[in-house]
Order: structure tokens, then C-alpha cells, then sequence
């Protein structure tokens, strides 16, 4: 009993103290993800990843990536490396594809089963970290979404999966090409994230 407690409350006490925040830069290697022209997706998430550990780092966080290079991680490794971090976030950084050049914006994922406080606590995290990206971009909001990707849904800690952009919309694709851009995108993750801790606090 004692231990089920613990395990339901495990979210809450790992914000008594600064959290370890864990990237996942989204594809690589031979997984390209998303691709239009020379736009890759798998070069967009690492990027992003890299500003936003800055910013987090800047904010006095510890950050670890899942990928730090264009390797290929499978799904379940990237989930057994953030498992071994104790006192975490989980933040997987995506971009979207769409059939219609017309869809754009950005949206954030939550694991919406499970766990009671690790559903709720992703869901805040989620909303947190959306509505900071779209007042640091500006653009268009798709709302919070549950999901059932498996590195949100077999990891044991908050997170979130944030789709940043699509990639197939002409407007939003000549945007992440541009540094100023994506360190916009890295900045409304990493701030998100840290009004998020600081609620919990």
C-alpha cells in the first residue's frame, strides 16, 4: 500500500527540487521523419533541442538528450534512457506533415490513460508549454491532444510531445529555416517548462 502511494504521488515529489529535464529530438538517422524539399525533420528536432537545452540551461536546469547527433534511436530505447532519470520531465520535439499545404500550427500531446496524477500532471504540462510556444511565436495554436505515441505513453514521468510546425505548409516551412524562428519555438518549450516547475513548487 505504502509503495502504491508513493507511486501515485512520485510526480508531485519530484518537484521539490529542480527537475532533470530529458529532450527527445524526434527521428534521426536513417528515420528521417517528415521531409519536404531539403527540409528534414529529423534536422529541425535536434536543432530545436539544442536551443531549447540552452534555455533550460540558462534557467539553471539540468538537460539530457535522448540523441545528441543523426543517429537512429529506436522508440523503446529512448524510453529506457528517460526511465533511469528519477525527478524528470519528458519532452519529445516534433514537426507535422499533412496532406493539405493548408494545415499549420502547432499542437502538444499528452499520454491521456494511465496513471491518474501522470495524466493530469502531462496534460498541465502540455497546455503549459503550449500557450508559452504560441505567445513566443505567435502562431497558430492547435490546441493540447491526448496521444498515444509510445514515448509519452511508456514513460513513467510527466510528458508531453510537442508537434511544432508543419513542414508541408510553404508559410511555417520557410519559418524553421531560420534561426530566429526555431530559437522562438526553443524558448516557449523551455519557458513553458519552467512556469510549469515553478506551479509545482
Amino acid at each position: 500500500m505504502l509503495l502504491r502511494l508513493f507511486l501515485i504521488f512520485l510526480p508531485i515529489l519530484a518537484f521539490a527540487e529542480k527537475p532533470v529535464i530529458i529532450l527527445d529530438p524526434g527521428h534521426g538517422g536513417k528515420d528521417e521523419g517528415a521531409r519536404v524539399l531539403s527540409c528534414l525533420e529529423k534536422q529541425l528536432t535536434l536543432r530545436t533541442s539544442y536551443l531549447t537545452k540552452k534555455h533550460l540551461e540558462e534557467l539553471g536546469y539540468k538537460v539530457v538528450m535522448t540523441r545528441a547527433r543523426d543517429v537512429f534511436l529506436p522508440l523503446g530505447t529512448r524510453v529506457l534512457r528517460a526511465n533511469k532519470r528519477t525527478h524528470s520531465i519528458f519532452v519529445s520535439v516534433h514537426y507535422n506533415s499533412a496532406a493539405s499545404p493548408a494545415a499549420k500550427g502547432i499542437e502538444v500531446y499528452y499520454y491521456g490513460k494511465g496513471q491518474q496524477s501522470r495524466r493530469t500532471f502531462s496534460r498541465q504540462l502540455a497546455g503549459t508549454v503550449l500557450d508559452n510556444i504560441i505567445q513566443e511565436t505567435k502562431a497558430s495554436s492547435r490546441g493540447v491532444k491526448a496521444g498515444n505515441f509510445q514515448v509519452i505513453r511508456e514513460t513513467v514521468m510527466p510528458a508531453i510531445l510537442v508537434e511544432a510546425g508543419f513542414i508541408t505548409n510553404s508559410e511555417e516551412r520557410a519559418l524553421l529555416g531560420t534561426h530566429a524562428y526555431l530559437d522562438k519555438l526553443a524558448k516557449g518549450i523551455a519557458f513553458g517548462v519552467d512556469k510549469y516547475v515553478k506551479s509545482k513548487t
